[in-house]
């Protein structure tokens, strides 16, 4: 990331009441950026975006995503020069529950918020944040890449499949040759604090061990590419900036995942927690019967890292205890502000001890 490019630039973020929305609002507003947020009320209570007070440094703007009206007049008055679109519905379970909302947020939200960018004026960058799961899985024992076929068995990765191509016709339609340049990124299963969504295997983890109750894992051993959530929103930014200075030469479909092995089984993940938890911490195996889901799924990252230079700098083992740490010191009365940012310090700390290294004959 340049030093300064964030200074006092004019950012869209959609979905900013959101874990991974929190997070980079929060990033962003330590980079000087002048941030306007437009999602719906924080969809969990409690919430990053409450506990740490991220409309402190923004202007939040609550809404649905899919009003073309009230997304635009947003817009029009933030007058932004990048966009992030991070609203969706992002739970596979929910969307078995609730497919017509799935996609008529993640497909037609995707396209309210790009035809809203038609219509306003000096907007450089969008980027558009789909999933890892947008692709056909095939169980492959590789990571998919970016020109690998898009699928999805089950309706939310069928949605973000679906907002990939909605994303390509309309960078194709209407800003193939103009001033603004549209990407959209898919990373892995994003891991931190301040994550309090139902069914997603870390935020179960916690709740259980902070309740002293054992908690159930359906599929322990399933794969997943598990990352801390700086790493790809990281990759976001970097990318952000390549599109400004480069334009449409980096307006295409980029994987943001962790090192090969930091992909691993749920069961892994579990009993990792458990140990560096210690105390009453435990789980069990859930014998319920539940919807279908994959397997097996990694992210080839190879285009980010040859050509952005992007790395991802957090080993799993270290995400997992910034991410237990992080918990346990809000349990215990520590401010969520002063955590989430300590994390920002310690991964920008990182990047420069790897800018470093890598200039160093």
């Amino acid at each position: 990331m340049t030093r300064g490019f964030w200074q006092g630039r004019r950012v869209f973020l959609t979905g900013h009441t959101g874990f991974k929305g929190s997070w980079l609002a929060l990033w962003l507003e330590a980079r000087g950026a002048e941030v306007t947020g437009y999602a719906l009320e924080p969809p969990t209570d409690p919430s990053l975006f409450v506990e740490a007070a991220v409309e402190r440094g923004m202007r939040s703007v609550v809404g649905d995503i899919r009003d073309r009206s009230a997304v635009e007049r947003a817009m029009a008055e933030a007058r932004p020069e990048i966009v992030f679109h991070l609203a969706a519905q992002s739970l596979v379970r929910r969307g078995y529950a609730e497919p017509l909302e799935t996609y008529t947020t993640n497909v037609a939200g995707t396209a309210v918020v790009l035809d809203a960018v038609r219509a306003v004026d000096g907007i450089r960058v969008v980027i558009s944040c789909t999933s890892d799961k947008c692709y056909e899985n095939r169980e492959w024992d590789r990571g998919y890449r970016e020109d690998d076929r898009l699928g999805g068995k089950d309706p939310y990765s069928n949605s973000k499949a679906c907002a990939e191509l909605v994303t390509d016709a309309f960078r194709r339609s209407y800003f193939g040759g103009g001033e603004t340049a549209v990407a959209t990124v898919r990373s892995g299963n994003v891991i931190g604090g301040g994550d309090w969504a139902d069914d997603r295997l870390l935020p179960d983890l916690v709740r259980g061990f902070l309740g002293r109750q054992p908690v159930a894992i359906r599929s322990p051993e399933a794969i997943r590419p598990w990352q801390h959530v700086l790493d790809p929103l990281h990759g976001y930014l970097m990318l952000a900036e390549r599109l400004w200075s480069d334009g449409h030469g980096y307006a295409e479909a980029w994987n943001f995942g962790p090192d090969e092995s930091d992909a691993r089984p749920v069961r892994w993940i579990a009993d990792r927690m458990v140990a560096s938890w210690g105390a009453a911490a435990a789980w069990r195996l859930d014998g319920e019967s539940h919807p279908p889901e994959a397997t097996y799924l990694r992210l080839d990252c190879t285009k980010a890292k040859e050509r952005l230079g992007w790395r991802p700098l957090v080993s799993l083992d270290t995400a997992l205890d910034w991410l237990a740490s992080w918990y346990r010191d809000h349990h215990a009365g520590d401010d969520a502000r002063r955590l989430t940012l300590d994390r920002i310090a310690r991964y920008e700390a990182l990047a420069r001890e790897r800018l470093t290294a890598s200039s160093t004959p």
